[in-house]
């Protein structure tokens, strides 16, 4: 039998296959359809266009989070309509207002991904859940409608890159800081429709939270995914939903890692002992250097940590340790965003909103609003804004002239206090 990376065996199960080649073009089944407020509408346009059926109402995700709270009229008929449709087929998984909050900490939270599961999303950081050991992707809303009626999807088997990440992590360096790193390392085209596999003694020590960030900006390097062998982290993670906790099988897993013998396009191996607190500089994700490399001040004006790459609670616990008993700089805006209604109401618990605001933060609702220029956090000209987003993109934040530089929440805390960016001390 050929031997088969972790990606290209979850492909081929979910084929009805014994295995499955890259390049090969298959129909492949699918375990969760994702989508949210602005690519929802696209695709019940879509779908109503088939004149089919809802193919499963339990195996749809809907999400209302990148435009909310409603920032205008426009984007509130948006979430009229899905609100409608929703309630129209009966969607199990429709999480609006209240039970809503920035898609992809949300999910897996709520005990929606599995390793081994084929994951679909009409959002590019659906890469996310790879972090898990599922094959998640990223698709228009085209697609997303036939899988809404089908539940099936048609891709190409991507290659796999290998990366093995060996050594230990320096002070201060996170989950964030190893994919700025190799996105620097290999370019925003250095793995066109690869499948990213990170391994190695430094991921097998890292905590989900670490791996749901590395796996989320597989996208920024032009993967179609990210992926993570599942081991006994990502399982202590999933015994810890409440809703699983009778459910989980852990020898279901047992096959889910690749072969030795397994071939990959290139194998790239990263020795995290010269990683430092990375930032990327205006304007791509690959633009990096390490903070402390920095040839002068650069002094911002707003500081966000939060969305769908580190908005988790471990990161809120970072910043927090970073800002205790610290003020944010007088010519700073630091915005706080938790990550899902969870995540928020466990900060408070812990003190680290209390934290926050008597740092001078503001605390935001859970939301994507500011990460792709939406509301909440929108950059004037000129305006410089260091973020644990995900993308610096010209523009990607508010006026086309206004700068933004990605960081780990440390690092981002840190800048709020000085007002420039910098290291923690």
């Amino acid at each position: 039998m050929v031997k088969q990376t972790i990606t290209e065996k979850i492909i081929a199960k979910h084929c009805r296959k014994k295995e499955v080649n890259p390049g090969e073009f298959v129909e492949s089944d699918v375990d969760i359809a994702l989508s949210n407020d602005i690519t929802s509408p696209l695709t019940i346009n879509q779908f109503k266009l088939l004149n089919k059926k809802i193919f499963n109402r339990n195996k749809i995700v809907i999400v209302l989070d990148h435009f909310v709270p409603n920032k205008d009229i426009a984007s509130a008929e948006q979430c009229k309509m899905v609100r409608e449709f929703a309630k129209k087929n009966n969607l199990k998984y429709f999480f609006d207002g209240a039970t809503a909050g920035i898609e992809h900490a949300l999910l897996p939270e709520q005990g929606l991904i599995l390793p081994g599961y084929v994951v679909i999303g009409a959002d590019s950081h659906t890469c996310t859940y790879g972090a898990l050991g599922c094959f998640s992707t990223g698709v228009g809303s085209t697609d997303l409608a036939c899988v809404w009626a089908t539940g099936k999807i048609w891709l190409r088997v991507p290659e796999s890159i290998k990366f093995i990440y060996y050594g230990k992590l320096n002070k201060w360096v996170y989950g964030k800081d190893l994919i700025l790193y190799t996105i620097g390392k290999i370019g925003v085209n250095g793995a066109n429709y690869k499948s990213m596999e990170f391994t190695g003694e430094v991921i097998q020590r890292l905590s989900i939270a670490d791996r749901f960030t590395i796996c989320n900006m597989a996208i920024e390097s032009g993967a179609k995914s990210g992926i993570i062998e599942p081991d006994e982290i990502t399982f202590n993670y999933i015994m810890q939903i409440k809703n699983k906790k009778n459910v989980i099988d852990k020898q279901l897993w047992a096959d889910l890692k690749s072969d030795k013998d397994a071939e990959y396009s290139k194998i790239i191996e990263i020795n995290c002992n010269e990683i430092e607190p990375i930032v990327a500089l205006p304007h791509l994700p690959s633009n990096i250097t390490s903070v402390n490399k920095l040839r002068k001040k650069i002094w911002v004006d707003q500081v966000v940590i939060g969305s769908c790459t580190n908005g988790r609670l471990e990161d809120l616990r970072i910043a927090s340790k970073v800002l205790k008993g610290r003020k944010v700089n007088s010519n700073v805006r630091l915005l706080i965003f938790p990550a899902t209604p969870t995540i928020y109401k466990q900060a408070l618990k812990e003190g680290l909103i209390d934290i926050f605001i008597n740092s001078g933060g503001i605390i935001c609702p859970p939301t994507c609003g500011p990460c792709l220029g939406g509301h909440l956090g929108i950059l004037a000209k000129g305006e410089k804004c260091i973020a644990t987003t995900n993308r610096n993109f010209v523009g990607r934040m508010g006026h086309l002239e206004s700068e933004i530089y990605l960081a780990n929440p440390a690092v981002a805390a840190a800048s709020a206090i000085s007002g420039y960016i910098t290291e923690p001390e």
